[in-house]
């Protein structure tokens, strides 16, 4: 590894050389000038008439509630000074370099600005961007962050948070998994916010028992422009991104921006790659006093090969397990990953290429209908289609079945498959329209919302096994064709599911603003009522057809209390919930008829009796914010009831299968603290802080199903006790340069405690200078990235926890029989350099 990386800096000496000597030897920029951020919004619109411009804001939505926000702009004008744009949106300033944003809500709230954005590896999906805040516990599979990634916030992963881009959420329908590198491109980021407690009263979300992650992206420019930049680094790392700014249209309010990027970059650890295509578009029309429309869409297409995980026992012994070299197998030959590059084996890395296609389309809007009363609306609409890939072996006993039929033998276009071995991929087809709808109505102190939710999806799940050619890979990666069709003329299916989702959510809120907005108290309720109808195509299943209904009321309060200009107090507590994954509904996977180890049926049993996981959190806080240094501290308690879990059950006869139960309670402990500064003599600090008591309050059940693992008591999985982040910015208009450190401490992978992976420290940096203005380029910039800059070699995810990895003697006095957890490996050491200019 360390010769990989002094060969890539022999043969890029030259650029990190003019980088560093431009540095040093150029005159700074003309400070900028100091201002006072608006504590109201994170920026205020700025709109244009046909005749003149003028800056405009909506004070009936921009007051500090829990019960919405608007998006901010990329504008940087403040009511009550200026921010210059030193270049992509830079503007020198923002507290923590862009770590912390000014706000009023009466919960935790933490954010990151263009300020930041933009100096990182450009590449960066949002969940790696955010991960210096309190709290967020982010994973980092490759350098350019193609391979997706996970979260935990206070212990809770991504599955259990809320994540929406520009008002609609991006969740999966039925899993509530995210995938952050299909999001939104960096270049296009304006605003990522991190509510590490709870959702806010109109947020469109069925997932969400923790937290909420809201991303806005940049508004166009009121001026015909743009935005380019070009990216190389380790590991065959490419990418290019475009954006053309149209100005305003004509003589009109219309503007927009239309953006292209595309990258690619080979594995670190072993064969396989990534390629990323990404679209974006966004057009604005403002007018009056507080009209808006936008409409945001967002199209990707990405295929990539996954990362192999890793137990505890193959990690000690093997490492990485393979050299950087592509196809290349440590010199002990006895590699745990052999397999991956073994043509005829299931986990050959080519049986994994997780195409996936989405589009995202979403338009919130903001009318302004009487002095006292706003609508806001915004309709959405997303499609995706794609899968992960997969691979099954039929060998000669014919152990793959389908239904009651005792072997897979069927065609496969008109012949009789040859090899034993069929592709298999997990395929996911989603249409998923709908709208949230509010009225916000103002009168003297008092404002009142009442909204709406609604939203209809429908999911095709199917798994269907396909052909393999002559050189070990799929006929099609999509797995969508050259299926094995069966002597009764039905495709054979892994699974083969239909399930549709229909939520009505009416909420209404009431905010008061006593004592010239120095006291705000919050009370607002939303009732979810989700209904999902589901169909399992799969022969002989124990149910065709399932109907679920969930109820549940959602009461928030909060109160907030400004001592004077700088200090101000918070207080709250709101209701959260997760409904069961769609998953739960249906049986699926190989059927067994003839085993006797296993139960007869599919091996994942449904229980569409599964009851909605609740959680109840409560926050008190303080701030300070002012002129040169931000602050904040929060205390948070949660108490969680029927947390969802994925079980494998062993009956009274002996035979395994798998099935989701209901795994008791759990609460929660911790302070969350972080502070920021504006420049001084342009070095501006960061600084964030978690401690994190969680807790499984129940014994968990053993898979034999008679007896209880002793949990009761234990440190929750994934929810390390302590994290510490800090960012050092420094920014004089032409040079910049940047440092930051994350430290995760230990982490259980089990419900027992009886394993765990070792807490770490990731530091990068961050280097650039800013050209003067060359012909139509307003801001040439060039800057390197360094990534994992000590090359640390760690573990940083729990890919699958388990109630116990060592074997174990229950409740009960029952031997029980532990399961090793599965992890990613973190990303090693990687450089990439950017070149880049507005124009």
């Amino acid at each position: 590894m360390l010769k990989e990386n002094s060969m890539f800096f022999k043969q890029h000496s030259s650029v990190i050389a003019c980088l560093i000597c431009s540095t040093v030897l150029s005159s700074p920029l003309v400070a900028v000038a100091a201002t006072v951020a608006d504590k109201k919004t994170p920026n205020v619109v700025t709109k244009r008439s046909p005749t003149k411009e003028r800056k405009q804001g909506n004070a009936a939505l921009a007051a500090p509630s829990m019960m919405g926000a608007t998006a901010p702009t990329d504008e940087h004008i403040d009511v009550r000074g200026h921010m210059r744009d030193i270049g992509d949106g830079v503007t020198g300033r923002a507290f923590g370099g862009g770590l912390m944003t000014p706000t009023d809500a009466p919960k935790s709230v933490s954010a990151i600005t263009r300020d930041y954005i933009a100096k990182q590896n450009p590449a960066l999906n949002p969940m790696q961007l955010i991960r210096l805040l309190p709290g967020a516990n982010v994973s980092n599979q490759d350098p350019l962050g193609m391979t997706g990634g996970h979260i935990s916030v206070r212990g809770l992963t991504e599955s259990q948070m809320g994540f929406t881009l520009e008002g609609f959420p991006i969740n999966d329908i039925g899993n509530f998994a995210v995938y952050p590198q299909e999001i939104v491109d960096s270049e296009n980021l304006s605003t990522v916010k991190l509510a590490q407690g709870s959702a806010d009263l109109d947020s469109p979300h069925i997932s969400s028992s923790g937290g909420v992650v809201d991303m806005y992206m940049i508004d166009p420019k009121k001026k015909m422009g743009g935005h380019v930049n070009m990216t190389y680094g380790s590991y065959n790392a490419t990418r290019g991104f475009a954006r053309f700014d149209t100005g305003y249209i004509g003589n009109t309010n219309l503007r927009a921006y239309f953006s292209y990027s595309q990258g690619r970059q080979d594995h670190w650890r072993g064969p396989g790659y990534e390629n990323k295509k990404h679209g974006e578009m966004k057009i604005v029309n403002d007018w009056g006093d507080g009209n808006r429309v936008s409409l945001a869409v967002v199209g990707n297409n990405l295929e990539n090969n996954a990362y192999p995980s890793v137990t505890k026992a193959n990690w000690n012994q093997y490492g990485i397990g393979v050299d950087n070299v592509p196809g290349q197998k440590n010199p002990s030959g006895n590699t745990v990953y052999a397999r991956y590059y073994t043509k005829g084996d299931t986990n050959y890395y080519k049986f994994r290429p997780n195409p996936f296609t989405n589009i995202y389309a979403s338009m919130p809007s903001t009318f302004k209908l009487t002095d006292h009363l706003v609508l806001t609306e915004t309709p959405y609409f997303w499609y995706g289609y794609g899968n992960g890939g997969g691979a099954q072996s039929n060998n000669a006993n014919g152990n793959m079945t389908y239904g009651a039929q005792s072997n897979l033998t069927g065609l496969i276009n008109g012949q009789v498959p040859t090899g034993a071995l069929l592709y298999n991929p997990s395929l996911t087809e989603t249409y998923r329209p709908g709208a949230t709808t509010k009225l916000t109505w103002t009168a003297g102190p008092n404002r009142l919302m009442v909204g709406y939710w609604f939203e209809y999806s429908k999911q095709r799940q199917t798994a269907p096994y396909s052909a393999i050619s002559d050189d070990g890979t799929p006929l099609n990666m999509w797995g969508d064709s050259n299926n094995l069709i069966l002597s009764n003329g039905v495709k054979a299916q892994y699974r083969d599911t239909l399930t549709q989702t229909q939520v009505h959510t009416p909420f209404i809120g009431d905010s008061l603003s006593l004592f010239h907005n120095k006291l705000t108290i919050d009370a607002g309720l939303k009732y979810a009522i989700v209904k999902r109808n589901g169909t399992n195509y799969l022969p002989d299943v124990d149910r065709k057809y399932v109907s679920t209904n969930y109820y549940q009321a959602l009461p928030t309060a909060a109160i907030r209390y400004k001592i004077n200009q700088n200090h101000q107090i918070f207080a709250s507590v709101a209701t959260n919930f997760r409904m069961p994954q769609n998953y739960a509904l249906y049986d699926s996977g190989s059927y067994n008829s003839t085993d006797k180890t296993k139960a007869p049926g599919y091996n994942n049993k449904a229980n569409p009796n599964q009851k909605s996981e609740i959680s109840i959190s409560e926050e008190a806080g303080w701030r300070y914010q002012g002129d040169l240094i931000s602050s904040s501290i929060t205390y948070f308690h949660y108490n969680f009831t029927n947390r969802l879990y994925q079980q494998t059950i062993i009956n009274e006869n002996g035979q395994t299968y798998s099935t989701n139960i209901n795994a008791g309670g759990a609460h929660s402990d911790g302070v969350d603290a972080e502070i920021g500064t504006r420049p001084i003599h342009h070095l501006r600090p960061y600084i964030s802080f978690e401690y994190l008591h969680a807790v499984t309050d129940s014994n968990l059940p053993a898979a034999s199903g008679t007896d209880y693992v002793k949990t009761k008591g234990k440190a929750a999985p994934q929810a390390p006790a302590y994290q510490v982040g800090f960012g050092l910015d420094y920014d004089d208009g032409h040079r910049f340069a940047g440092f930051d450190l994350k430290y995760v401490a230990k982490q259980y992978s089990t419900f027992m405690n009886d394993e765990h992976i070792p807490g770490y420290v990731l530091m990068n940096i961050n280097v650039g200078y800013r050209f003067p203005k060359f012909g139509i380029f307003r801001s040439p910039t060039i800057r390197l990235n360094l990534q994992n800059i000590s090359n640390n070699r760690y573990l940083d995810w729990v890919n699958a926890s388990q109630v116990n990895a060592k074997n174990t003697v229950g409740v009960f006095g029952s031997n029980v029989t532990g399961k090793s957890p599965t992890y990613t490996i973190s990303s090693p050491f990687a450089a990439i350099a950017t070149i880049s200019s507005d124009f």
